[in-house]
């Protein structure tokens, strides 16, 4: 996988656990997390606020992403060899899901709110 891919991969998961985090966990310490992230002999920095829980899972998928065999990389769900533990699947793919729909939606209402001028 390309660099900028990569980059695109981290911005991706970091705002997807942003935005679960901070809907669902709210009533949580939230700790910030700095990363730096190696690959391809270059750095990734990531600043994320975020509970225990996500940031656990968080580092879980940026190993996977680090050391995701495949130079074309698939998504996860269909990827012929998931790296993935079962529980930790289960788990990233309800921020997926969540953040996936809050993100879809929130552009569709304003593609909608646009369509009738409201502002």
């Amino acid at each position: 996988m390309t660099n900028e891919k990569f980059r695109g991969e981290i911005d991706t998961l970091k705002k997807f656990f942003e935005l679960y985090c901070h809907d669902k966990h709210q009533d949580r310490i939230m700790h910030e997390g700095n990363y730096n992230i190696p690959y391809n002999n270059e750095y990734f920095k990531l600043n994320i606020t975020l509970c225990d829980e996500c940031n656990s899972l968080l580092s879980v998928s940026i190993r996977n992403l680090q050391n995701c065999p495949h130079e074309i990389k698939p998504r996860c769900r269909k990827c012929p060899n998931p790296c993935y533990e079962k529980e930790d699947w289960k788990a990233v793919a309800k921020i997926m899901k969540y953040s996936g729909m809050k993100l879809g939606l929130g552009k569709a209402g304003k593609r909608l709110k646009k369509f009738f001028r409201i502002k």
